[in-house]
């Protein structure tokens, strides 16, 4: 089973849209996103429509905390707002945890520990815990960092964003990742060419 993974679209409509059409050109079977597919003060009727069309397993991160809460109210409450798609946000929870292959998957925001607005980057003492979660496969994202690396039982995959990369040197590269759940392959993948960095 192949996975394609997003996280941090940020309403970035065009990247989602382009970099899923990619996914499923490349035969994805389902499609993940690790939160933070608003902004916390702007939400975009066009990602949460993708999201439902290609019924992505989608999560709320930080930024859709903010928005679904008494600071996002402005935010919520503009006249583009869709209801259906603010209805939709509302019930998406802040985690998965799923089989996928007869195998554990969880999915989180940021850190799956308290607090749970950790950024997680590779070197993080708190990956000595993974072995806690009980999971083959933990999705991150969060730090707009792509990361791929093994704790003991468990594959930690940041697909890192589709707006913008705080990797040192690599601040315009843009990324998501497709695993294949059968042989536990990752692969880093950009999108397609004419996207560029939002600003």
């Amino acid at each position: 089973m192949k996975l394609g993974i997003v996280s941090d679209v940020h309403c970035q409509d065009e990247h989602l849209r382009r970099t899923v059409e990619s996914m499923i050109a490349d035969g994805v079977d389902e499609i993940l996103c690790a939160g933070d597919a608003q902004y916390e003060y702007r939400l975009s009727n066009e990602v949460t429509e993708i999201i439902r069309e290609h019924q992505i397993r989608y999560i709320q991160g930080n930024h859709e905390w903010v928005l679904m809460g008494p600071n996002g109210e402005r935010a919520r409450s503009g006249e583009h707002v869709r209801q259906s798609n603010l209805d939709f946000i509302a019930n998406t929870p802040d985690e998965i945890r799923t089989t996928v292959n007869g195998k554990t998957l969880l999915m989180t925001h940021a850190s799956p520990w308290a607090p749970r607005g950790h950024y997680l980057y590779a070197g993080d003492p708190l990956f000595s815990r993974c072995d806690e979660l009980d999971a083959d496969y933990l999705i991150i994202g969060h730090t707009h960092v792509p990361m791929v690396e093994r704790f003991g039982r468990t594959l930690v995959i940041n697909p890192g964003s589709l707006v913008f990369s705080r990797e040192p040197g690599a601040y315009g590269m843009l990324s998501y990742a497709i695993l294949d759940t059968t042989t536990d392959e990752v692969t880093m993948m950009h999108p397609p060419k004419g996207l560029e960095t939002a600003s």
